[in-house]
């Protein structure tokens, strides 16, 4: 059997589709151009509308392979693991991506090692196509996100890669394109199997604004100078329902706990609006915030590199103007209630 070119793996909680599938298919579609070849949404779930089935073609896929069974309703690795190998051996894709979520990061090594035996990239931050042969360029952090590298595998089969989640925009919703939904009928001897049973889902309470949920995003830098400092970030954060971010530096000196960190080797973002304070614009770090939709950068050096990205620069001491922008903003607050 012929490659059915690229896959996406597609996640699906209570029976909707997850916004990182969409982002995915973005993902997928740019280098499914560049082979000439169809993309294609694998979708494992249990008796899910169709309309969420078709939110996928709406979003970019050509064909979407479903999977339903009473054991996929929820992720558990091993009938998880059990279908994808099946489907893959079946189809034979040319490349598979999932993000790199939870779900990613667990299934695809799980797949990629139990009778597939390909290769697999984790956690990209680009991938693209070399021109001559064909190959999947899969780039990622490497040495605690000091460098890049850029990967391939060139005899095995499927190329096999997770992407960060955030670091491409969700592909547009166009309800004119048509593709092809395609359920797929395991057979009777494949006997899905789980020593594992879904339970329920308990929230974290301790991350009241996740990073990546968080319209907002408000970072500090080293140019706070002292961990302390932090509490401008907080206050300012707090009066823009803000998720609070930080430097890799800061990270590093004790300042601040590594969940807030955003960078190549912290968490990818694509707020609505990033305001960096006191933060220069490593490569490292301008990897995990380019794609917010607005950047404000605060800072006292005008050749920072996070100028170079930032939609609004302000070139001042930031000891003098988040105080001064926090009470601009709590006058607001006041004068709307």
């Amino acid at each position: 059997m012929s490659s059915t070119g690229v896959w996406v793996l597609s996640e699906q909680r209570n029976g909707t589709i997850h916004g990182v599938s969409y982002e995915l298919l973005n993902r997928g579609r740019d280098v499914a151009q560049k082979l000439e070849a169809p993309l294609s949404a694998l979708l494992l779930g249990h008796d899910l509308a169709q309309e969420e089935i078709q939110e996928l073609i709406y979003h970019g896929a050509d064909q979407v392979y479903v999977a339903n069974h009473p054991l996929l309703e929820h992720f558990l690795a091993e009938p998880y693991q059990q279908v994808i190998t099946y489907l893959i051996k079946t189809f034979q894709p040319e490349i598979m991506i999932a993000a790199a979520t939870t779900t990613g990061r667990t299934i695809m090594p799980y797949v990629a090692t139990n009778g597939i035996f390909a290769g697999l990239t984790a956690d990209c931050t680009v991938l693209d196509i070399e021109e001559k042969t064909g190959n999947l360029l899969q780039t990622r952090p490497a040495i605690g996100g000091n460098i890049l590298a850029t990967i391939k595998t060139p005899t095995a089969r499927p190329q096999m890669a997770t992407v960060r989640p955030k670091s491409m925009k969700p592909s547009k919703r166009d309800n004119s394109r048509t593709g092809t939904i395609i359920p797929v009928e395991l057979p009777p001897e494949t006997t899905l199997t789980s020593r594992i049973t879904f339970e329920q889902f308990v929230p974290d309470a301790s991350q009241d604004m996740p990073l990546e949920d968080a319209d907002v995003v408000v970072s500090g830098g080293r140019g706070l100078k002292k961990g302390e400092n932090f509490a401008l970030i907080r206050e300012l954060a707090e009066t823009l329902d803000a998720g609070v971010g930080a430097s890799r530096d800061t990270i590093d000196r004790g300042w601040i706990e590594y969940p807030h960190q955003i960078g190549l080797s912290g968490k990818t973002i694509s707020p609505k609006c990033y305001i960096a304070c006191g933060i220069s614009g490593a490569i490292q770090h301008l990897a995990g915030m380019q794609t917010a939709d607005t950047i404000v950068a605060i800072n006292n050096d005008p050749d920072a590199q996070i100028f170079r990205v930032a939609d609004f620069g302000i070139v001042g001491d930031l000891f003098d103007v988040i105080p001064l922008l926090t009470q601009k903003l709590h006058a607001l607050k006041a004068k709307e209630d």
